[in-house]
């Protein structure tokens, strides 16, 4: 073998363990579930044992009236938490991004909640929530208003897990806003200064689509992360009244502890990987779209 070679094949040779390492621990688990989607299996047999259905698992999922609410409800839930999130933690992003005295204690308390632990956080809010000694209900009372019922009528419910949602995840939002706003070139912000734009024509047409790389990713990683939330329902109020919070997560666990149906819940994940899949590559799909975008102005205005 010739020097070059080998130095071509060199690098290969050392992403090779990772890449065992990676195709063992992700790979096989994924596979793991594909194949177990495509069998009748509940806990009481070995996969082997397992009767092979095919697609009937997928199929049949389509006729059920719990899953597709389930579905429903983990799409609204992911699109109002990351809308509003984004928008409060792009926001105070924007209104934080200067010196002023006590800012750094500020910024520390805003990251406090993402910091907790999810069952912790589910906790907390369910004693807030409670009918008679919670905070909320309790000041409601002392204003002379009627309570709410939190957790115990199914509009409220999804608001209240909303709420807690926004509580813990917008400081994540907060956080890469104000990195992304802070590594922003300050000869961009000067030029539109001494040229006589307001504050809030830099804010739309200069910071924020400097911004746009980095509120991509985040919104994409929030979007994955939403559609797995598990911990704070199931202690806030385990998918009730009736179906009302019940997300993908908590069906696929409830399908498969309490159901025993674990080629049914297999096939739910799927659905759910897909999806997540779709979305993760349109997100990127877009991002390419306004990088050449992006490229192709900058290239006709230096010939310009």
């Amino acid at each position: 073998m010739t020097t070059a070679r080998a130095n071509r094949f060199t690098p290969y040779l050392f992403l090779a363990p990772a890449a065992l390492i990676l195709a063992v621990a992700l790979m096989y688990p994924i596979g793991y579930m594909v194949y177990a989607s495509f069998l009748d299996w509940n806990p009481s047999q070995t996969i082997g044992e397992a009767e092979w259905v095919g697609l009937r698992n997928y199929v049949n999922l389509w006729s059920d009236a719990a899953f597709l609410e389930s579905l429903g409800v983990t799409l609204s839930f992911t699109a109002v938490v990351v809308v509003i999130e984004m928008i409060l933690g792009v926001g105070l992003a924007l209104l934080l991004d200067r010196e002023l005295r006590g800012m750094a204690v500020l910024r520390t308390l805003f990251i406090l909640p993402m910091m907790i632990a999810p069952i912790v956080v589910g906790l907390m809010w369910r004693y807030m929530y409670h009918p008679t000694v919670g905070i909320f209900n309790r000041t409601l009372k002392s204003l002379g208003f009627e309570p709410i019922p939190w957790l115990s009528d199914g509009s409220w419910a999804f608001a209240s897990v909303v709420i807690a949602d926004v509580w813990q995840w917008t400081p994540f939002i907060f956080i890469l806003s104000l990195a992304a706003l802070q590594s922003m070139p300050r000869s961009a912000l000067e030029a539109a200064r001494i040229d006589g734009a307001t504050g809030w024509q830099i804010t739309l047409f200069i910071k924020l689509p400097l911004m746009m790389p980095v509120l991509i990713v985040t919104a994409l990683l929030r979007l994955i992360d939403s559609f797995k939330v598990l911990e704070v329902i199931l202690v806030l109020t385990n998918g009730g009244p009736g179906l009302s919070t019940e997300i993908m997560s908590l069906r696929i666990s409830r399908t498969a502890s309490e159901f025993r149906e674990l080629g049914v819940a297999a096939a739910m994940s799927n659905y759910l990987l897909i999806l997540l899949m779709l979305i993760t590559m349109a997100m990127f799909t877009y991002t390419k779209i306004q990088e050449r975008r992006t490229a192709a102005q900058r290239a006709a205005s230096e010939e310009a």
